[in-house]
């Protein structure tokens, strides 16, 4: 950074300390907890689950409680605070319950977030896998066989054994039921104000929701590039920084409050695909290049099956594990690849990745429904009439001669 640039920041934080001296914030008032948990499920080869799969385990979740928002193509939220007395076990408990029975009858493990709110437990689930760090160098306090270190709560296996383990330190935001080394875990956060400010501090900004990268950087320019020094912020000053709305918004999520609840909801018909890299790719043009290929490949499948999409979902995968997942609905129900091209570069452009080593990227089309029920906004453009008349004409031959008949020029170097 620039001489400049340090004055510049310096000087917006200057400014935060010297409102927050004349501001006094209310203390924020606290809906009442859930408890929430947030599923991820990892397939055993690091891809996504399958679509039959993910709906049986969508229906595991039921069992639980009915009160389960499926979040595509991976994840769930589960709000279960009628089964905690149904079942007689606090929410950690519940949580090896569901990585017990998706292993034994889907074969699948998963990381679970435990948390008062959707918003915390959707954090604590995005942690990295136990005994790694973000960056996916092993964690230096996590000591493989042996005890857990420190941020690692041994839980009596994987189902969670009667209370094994909670004492002992559980700490907030640490795994509270994975040994080191495993790929799934339960991550706890306690439902208590001093414990979710710990959790929360040291993350940065982006991880809350709402918080992409353009609006991280302003606030970053203000000496706010962490979630603690948002919260300890006055409102007011977001207000001024990000407007009315949007401040309120992230003062809230700064300090773990989310008002929205666990919208029950059926997993609506989508179809996806994935690239896996032969290597980590740090290439954004190869990575542009795959989602060219993917993008291709759903356009002919829902052309072929006489489908539209409303939305688009795109998922990276990271050395690390990690997940990000970012959707977007299309400006039109729509079939046309370059429509869902230019979304899909859309949505890789708005996570600003740098550097970042990714594994895999997936796109899939979700809210899909029948071509004949969807209107189409008719143009003038000879390019766009040009373009589907040669779109027409590629399925065709695709379907005489195999998907790999015609293909855009662009993804001739994707495997």
């Amino acid at each position: 950074m620039t001489h400049e640039g340090r004055e510049t920041a310096g000087a917006g934080a200057d400014a935060v300390a010297a409102t927050g001296a004349r501001e006094h914030p209310r203390p924020v008032e606290r809906p009442a907890p859930g408890p929430v948990l947030c599923v991820r499920f990892h397939a055993p080869d690091g891809g996504p689950v399958g679509e039959d799969v993910y709906a049986g385990l969508l229906a595991l979740l039921a069992e639980l409680t009915p009160v389960v928002q499926a979040l595509p193509p991976d994840g769930a939220l589960a709000d279960v605070r009628g089964a905690l007395r149904y079942f007689g076990r606090d929410a950690a408990e519940l949580a090896g319950i569901v990585r017990v029975r998706a292993l034994a009858r889907h074969g699948v493990d998963c990381t679970v977030g435990v948390a008062a709110n959707p918003l915390l437990a959707r954090m604590a689930a995005a942690q990295p896998p136990a005994g790694r760090r973000a960056d996916g160098r092993p964690d230096a306090g996590c000591a493989g066989a042996g005890p857990a270190g420190p941020g690692c709560a041994a839980r009596g296996g994987a189902g969670g054994g009667r209370r094994g383990g909670a004492r002992g330190g559980r700490q907030a935001g640490a795994p509270g039921g994975a040994c080191c080394g495993r790929r799934g875990a339960v991550h706890t956060v306690p439902d208590d104000p001093r414990a979710v400010a710990a959790f929360l501090a040291r993350k940065p900004a982006t991880a809350l929701d709402g918080v992409g990268p353009v609006t991280a950087r302003t606030l970053d320019a203000y000496g706010l590039g962490e979630v603690g020094q948002i919260a300890a912020a006055p409102p007011g000053t977001l207000q001024r920084i990000l407007g009315a709305t949007a401040g309120r918004a992230v003062y809230e999520r700064a300090h773990g409050i989310d008002r929205a609840p666990v919208t029950p909801n059926s997993l609506a018909r989508s179809i996806g695909a994935e690239h896996r890299f032969s290597s980590d790719e740090l290439d954004p043009v190869r990575r542009r290049r795959a989602l060219l290929a993917l993008a291709d490949e759903l356009g002919s499948r829902l052309r072929a099956d006489g489908q539209v999409a409303r939305a688009l979902t795109l998922t990276v995968r990271y050395a690390d594990r990690s997940v990000t997942t970012r959707g977007r609905t299309l400006p039109e129900p729509t079939a046309h690849t370059p429509a869902l091209t230019s979304l899909a570069y859309a949505l890789h452009e708005s996570l600003a990745l740098e550097r970042a080593r990714v594994r895999a990227v997936a796109l899939r089309a979700e809210d899909l429904t029948a071509a004949e029920r969807a209107s189409r906004q008719l143009t003038f453009d000879p390019g766009d009439d040009k373009a589907r008349r040669i779109e027409a004409v590629t399925d065709r031959a695709r379907a005489r001669f195999g998907a790999r008949a015609a293909r855009p020029a662009g993804t001739a170097a994707v495997g």
